[in-house]
C-alpha cells in the first residue's frame, strides 16, 4: 500500500499541474490571434500525441520498468509547461500541447503500475482510488491556475505547473520503487482469439450488436462532453466576460460536481434503477446540460447546464462500461475495454476541431446544443439494449469508481472491468 500511496500523490500533483493549464489555453490562443477552429486543433493536439505515444510508453515500461517511464513522462510534461509559459505564438502553443500529450501518454503505465502492485482481489479498488485522486486533482487545478495568473501574471501558471512537475518527479524518483511481481500472472488461462483490429472492425460494421451499441454510445457521449467542453471558455468569454483570472472557478465547479455525484449518488442510483435505465437517464441529463450551456445567456441557465452535465456523465459513463463488461465474453473484456478507449480517444480528437469550426461559422453556442442533439440520437441504441442484456447482476466495483476523469478528459482512465485481468492491463 505504501508504494501505491506514493503513486497516488504523484498522480494527484501531476493532475493539478495539468488542469491548471487547460482552461487557460483558449484565452492565451485568442490573445495570439487564433480562431475557435485553431483552439479546437490545439485541444486535439494533446489527444493525438497521447494516443500515439501510449502504446510506445507501454512497451517501454514492459521492457525497462514502470518507474523510468513515469519519471520520463513527468519530465516531458514539465518541459511542455515551460514552453506554454513563454509561448509567444500559436505555433509554440501547439508545440507545448504536443509535448504535453507525449508525456501524458504514460497514463497506461500508471494504471499498469497500480495493477502490478495490487493483489488481484484489491486491483479494481486500487484503480478506483487512482481515479478518485486524479479527479480531486482536477477539481483543485483550474482554480489554482486562475489564482496564480491573478497573483503572478500570464507566465505564472505555466511556470508553476512546471515546478510542480519537477517537484513530483523528484518525489517519485526518491520514493517510487519499481513493481514487477504481477506481470507474469496467468489468472486468465483462455486467451481471446479476437485481434484488436478485428474488434474495431466489428464495432464499425455490426453496430446493431449490444457491445457495438454501447461503444458508440460511449464514443459520442465522451466526445460531446469532454471534446466540446474544452471550448467552453470561448463561450463564457464572449457571453459573460469571463477571463483567465476566473475561468478556473467555473471549471472547478463542473469537475467538483462530478466527483460529488460519483461519490454520493452513483452507487445508490445504480441500486435503484439498474445500469441500463440509469445510462438512459444519463444520456437525457447530459443532452439537457449541453443544450442549456449552449443557450445560456445569463448565470441561471449556465448554472443549470453546469449542474446537469456532470450528473449526466456520472450516470452514463460508468454504467456503459459496466454494461459492456456484461455483454462481452470474459476473455475479451480487456480487449473491448481497449477498443472503447480507442474510439473515445478518436472522438476527443474530432469533437474539439468540429466545435471550433461550428463556433467560427455559426456562433459560440452551436457546438453545445449540437452535441446535445447527437447525445439524444443515441437513445434508441440505449433503449434497444434492454432485451439483449442478461438479468441484472451486482455492478462491478470498477463501474462505480472508474471513469471519473477530470473535466478536460485529458487524463483518460481506462476502465478495468475485472479485478485481475493482466491481459487487459498489457493492452493499455
Amino acid at each position: 500500500m505504501a508504494r501505491l500511496l506514493v503513486l497516488f500523490v504523484t498522480a494527484f500533483v501531476d493532475m493539478v499541474g495539468l488542469t491548471m493549464i487547460v482552461p487557460l489555453l483558449p484565452f492565451y490562443a485568442t490573445e495570439l490571434g487564433a480562431s475557435a477552429t485553431v483552439v479546437g486543433l490545439l485541444v486535439s493536439a494533446f489527444s493525438v500525441a497521447q494516443l500515439t505515444m501510449a502504446p510506445v510508453w507501454g512497451r517501454f515500461s514492459d521492457r525497462y520498468g514502470r518507474r523510468p517511464a513515469i519519471l520520463a513522462g513527468l519530465l516531458l510534461t514539465g518541459c511542455a509547461y515551460v514552453v506554454f509559459a513563454f509561448a509567444g505564438s500559436v505555433l509554440l502553443l501547439l508545440l507545448s500541447r504536443v509535448v504535453q500529450g507525449l508525456g501524458g501518454g504514460t497514463i497506461g503505465v500508471v494504471q499498469a503500475y497500480v495493477a502490478d502492485a495490487s493483489p488481484p482481489e484489491e486491483r479494481t479498488k486500487s484503480l478506483g482510488w487512482l481515479s478518485a485522486v486524479t479527479s480531486l486533482g482536477a477539481v483543485a487545478g483550474p482554480a489554482f491556475g486562475s489564482l496564480m495568473i491573478s497573483l503572478g501574471g500570464r507566465m505564472a501558471p505555466g511556470l508553476g505547473a512546471a515546478a510542480l512537475s519537477l517537484l513530483v518527479a523528484g518525489f517519485a524518483s526518491r520514493f517510487l520503487v519499481e513493481s514487477r511481481q504481477l506481470r507474469a500472472s496467468t489468472s486468465h488461462a483462455i486467451p481471446s482469439s479476437t485481434t484488436s483490429r478485428a474488434a474495431i472492425a466489428r464495432v464499425l460494421t455490426h453496430w446493431h450488436e449490444p457491445a457495438s451499441r454501447l461503444i458508440w454510445i460511449y464514443t459520442i457521449g465522451i466526445g460531446a462532453f469532454y471534446g466540446t467542453i474544452q471550448t467552453v471558455p470561448l463561450l463564457l468569454m464572449h457571453r459573460m466576460g469571463v477571463t483567465e483570472r476566473n475561468i478556473g472557478y467555473f471549471v472547478m465547479y463542473l469537475g467538483g460536481m462530478g466527483v460529488v455525484v460519483r461519490s454520493l449518488l452513483l452507487g445508490r442510483m445504480v441500486d435503484r434503477l439498474g445500469e441500463a435505465r440509469l445510462s438512459r437517464l444519463g444520456l437525457l441529463l447530459l443532452a439537457a446540460g449541453l443544450g442549456c450551456t449552449g443557450l445560456a445567456s445569463h448565470a441561471a441557465i449556465l448554472f443549470l447546464g453546469f449542474t446537469l452535465m456532470p450528473l449526466g456523465t456520472a450516470f452514463l459513463f460508468p454504467c456503459v462500461t459496466g454494461l459492456l463488461s456484461r455483454v462481452v465474453p470474459g476473455n475479451e473484456r480487456g480487449l473491448y475495454m481497449g477498443v472503447q478507449h480507442t474510439f473515445g480517444g478518436v472522438s476527443r480528437v474530432l469533437f474539439p476541431v468540429a466545435a471550433g469550426l461550428l463556433m467560427d461559422r455559426f456562433g459560440v453556442g452551436v457546438p453545445f446544443w449540437t452535441s446535445g442533439l447527437l447525445v439524444l440520437a443515441t437513445l434508441p441504441f440505449a433503449w434497444a439494449l434492454a432485451d439483449a442484456l442478461r438479468p441484472e447482476s451486482p455492478v462491478p466495483a470498477a463501474a462505480r469508481s472508474a471513469l471519473a476523469p477530470e473535466v478536460t478528459g485529458e487524463f483518460p482512465m481506462q476502465a478495468m472491468a475485472e479485478e485481475d485481468d493482466p491481459a487487459a492491463r498489457d493492452r493499455t
